[in-house]
This record gives C-alpha cells, structure tokens and sequence, in this order.
C-alpha cells in the first residue's frame, strides 16, 4: 500500500483513518472545527483488516501501526506536520482552531483529566470488553466478567459526573465529550443497560444528535466489513501484530 497525499499547495489535511471510535475521535473533531471532508480535509482508508497499518509508508506516520494518523501540510510554523495517536490529534486541531479547550488553566485542566480518562481508562478498558465478549476464538467467563464490570465501573464514573454537568468536563462542550463519545456508541455490545445510567443516556442523546457528530461517525463506515475473514482476525489479533518493525 502507498500512502496517498493531497495536494499540498491546497492546504487541504490528509487524514489516514478507518471507521473505529479513535477514528471517528478525529473524524468528529474535524467536522466540529468547521472542516469539511473532501474540501478541507480528505479521509484516506486504512484498513486495519486487510494489514495496511503495517505497512512502511504508514509506519513512516504511525509508528505504532494504530491509526489514526494526520498530516497538515500547514503546521505551526508553516511547514507540514505529522501527529499519531487520536488525544495527540485532538489536542493539536483543539489549539490550532482554538476550540473546544478552554482557555483558561483550570478550564483547560478540568478538559484534559477527562480526555486521559478516556484515553488511559475507558478506551482501553472497552477495547478488551469488545475483544473478548464479540472477537476472542473462546468465550472466556473470567475475562468477559472482568471487562463487562469494569465497563459498569466506567459508565458509573460518567453517569457520576454528568449528574451535575451538562457536558463531561462541566458547562462546556469539549473534546472529552469528543473522545468519549465515540467509545460509547456500542454499549449495547459492551453489556450495559444505558437506563441504568438516566445522565449518561441524557448526555449521550444530546451529543448524537449534534450534526458534526452524526457526520463524523459516518466517515468511512461504508467500507467497514464483519470481522469474520481469518485472515483479517490474525493482522488486527494474531502474531503480525507483535512484530517488531525496524
């Protein structure tokens, strides 16, 4: 696979994504900023499936052959730049647009202990909740107890915090609410009950109907196909994805 590029002097954002909660993290926050996909900024298919995150071209810009991964061709100093991992993103696009972190330090801290929430806790956490109750080869009842409660745990955190908050960070709508979001969306498979948890649900209601949202959540969802290749099991489960990559 070659990593396809816009044209430069367009200074149009390039964006090596596929349809997934980190994803649709940047997808979102793009669409938020007043971007525009396929004027401002273009979604380029990595298909986690099909192995193309290993690839040398995308390790050039992941590393870490997760995606996603952006390019703008006009950085900080004018110059193009690259980032990888999707709380690195959003924090980048959130200072270059100067939306959605507050200004101020308290406000900016009280954003930024809930973006590592999701990015330490609840991704992470959910992420082993979906593998072993919908992708593990064996049904596993201790693995799928441990992350199926730890996901009750985390819900409860949120549904906590969003007694007395409109948004997850407070009165602001933020890229909390943006990264958690997206981790959220398929809390039937991760064997919640959103009614035990009226302010989430509350919150998760508002925030889906938000246009940039339901926009972002689209991208690239028509190339998305069932997880049932073999092939497509070892390159997102199996050995390749232990690899060490020079």
């Amino acid at each position: 696979m070659t990593i396809k590029k816009s044209n430069a002097a367009k200074k149009v954002i390039d964006v090596y994504s596929w349809p997934t909660p980190n994803g649709h993290k940047v997808h979102i926050m793009l669409e938020e900023c007043g971007y525009r996909l396929g004027r401002d900024w273009i979604a380029h298919p990595i298909d986690i499936g099909a192995g193309d995150q290993f690839t040398p071209d995308f390790l050039k810009i992941s590393p870490n052959n997760k995606i996603p991964a952006l390019v703008d061709p006009y950085g900080p100093d004018g110059k193009p730049i690259s980032i990888f991992e999707s709380g690195a993103i959003l924090l980048y696009l959130a200072s270059k647009t100067g939306k959605f972190l507050p200004k101020t330090i308290r406000g900016k801290y009280d954003v930024l202990q809930w973006l590592m929430f999701q990015m330490g806790g609840l991704g992470p956490m959910l992420g082993q909740n979906h593998h072993f109750r919908l992708y593990a080869p064996e049904k596993i009842e201790y693995a799928i107890n441990r992350y199926t409660n730890e996901a009750k745990r985390l819900y409860g955190v949120l549904d906590t915090q969003l007694k007395d908050n409109p948004y997850i960070a407070g009165k602001t709508y933020s890229i909390a609410d943006i990264a958690i979001y997206p981790w959220t969306r398929n809390w039937k498979n991760q064997g919640i009950e959103i009614n035990d948890y009226p302010n989430f649900k509350r919150w998760f209601e508002m925030i889906g109907k938000r246009p940039a949202v339901q926009r972002g959540c689209e991208v690239l969802t028509a190339l998305r196909k069932p997880l049932h290749d073999d092939k497509a099991r070892e390159q997102l489960f199996g050995s390749t994805q232990y690899q060490r990559r020079k």
